[in-house]
């Protein structure tokens, strides 16, 4: 449509009714295409996502291999990807709209975006959750993830540049959410050095642990978070220790097969 910004926003969501409907109004009416790849949602978010644009279900598995299709399914070459906690800011909108209003090449292939991130109202400044940029806008065909569990990687055909406005970023509802999405992703991290073949040793992830904190809640200033910032530098470097323990136990039960 006219005037709209010629970009598809593409946001991969499973179960996220209370959510999901700030981040979509915020993209609404200014992108070309608002794409939702729903990951068989037990809930509305589904049928929320349908007021706002197209939806595609589709079942997760590998993350990186299923962000890579999931971006494929875009009608247009620009992408703008969010997650279903996350919104985009009146300010960011009007960035993405001054920089395609020419209707010329932009200079790169793909930008990092700043995050503003919560943890509940509390909005965490420091210990590195701020600004905390990341990939977001990107060309399709010059880009793609490593086709891994978790925390996947990110190849990129071109230069990368950085916007100035910001995303927000619900991250966590409280600190009970924390700590239930690093069990998850802690067993995501062992199963893909388990893939790999990688080896690792105990010292190393007591070092990694310990090193970890401190770099958190000094080096990144995350003591000036206060309570929040205590959390976060222990739940981050105990991620650590955590994936290594379920590394452990996945080699021993996968040897423990194989004599069978």
């Amino acid at each position: 449509m006219p005037g709209k910004v010629p970009l598809s926003v593409v946001v991969i969501a499973k179960n996220e009714e209370s959510c999901i409907e700030e981040c979509l109004t915020s993209v609404s009416g200014w992108a070309d295409e608002v794409l939702v790849i729903d990951d068989y949602s037990a809930d509305r978010t589904a049928e929320i996502a349908a007021r706002y644009g197209r939806v595609i279900r589709e079942k997760w598995d590998i993350e990186g291999k299923f962000r890579n299709w999931a971006y494929s399914q875009a009608r247009n070459r620009w992408v703008f990807s969010l997650d279903a906690d996350e919104s985009v800011t009146p300010e960011l909108r009007e960035e993405l709209s001054g920089m395609f209003s020419s209707g010329e090449e932009l200079p790169c292939s793909a930008y990092n975006v700043p995050l503003r991130n919560f943890i509940g109202n509390f909005w965490v400044r420091h210990g590195g959750w701020y600004p905390a940029y990341k990939v977001r806008m990107f060309l399709k065909d010059k880009f793609r993830y490593e086709e891994a569990e978790v925390h996947p990687r990110v190849f990129i055909e071109g230069k990368t540049g950085i916007l100035k406005h910001e995303i927000i970023h619900r991250s966590y509802r409280d600190i009970a959410e924390l700590i239930a999405s690093n069990n998850g992703q802690t067993t995501l991290e062992a199963r893909k050095w388990l893939r790999s073949g990688r080896k690792m040793w105990l010292f190393y992830f007591l070092y990694r642990t310990v090193d970890r904190f401190f770099r958190r809640y000094i080096g990144k200033k995350g003591f000036l978070d206060g309570f929040y910032g205590f959390v976060i530098a222990f739940t981050d470097s105990f991620y650590q220790f955590l994936s290594y323990l379920k590394y452990v136990e996945m080699v021993k039960f996968s040897s423990s097969k194989g004599q069978k």
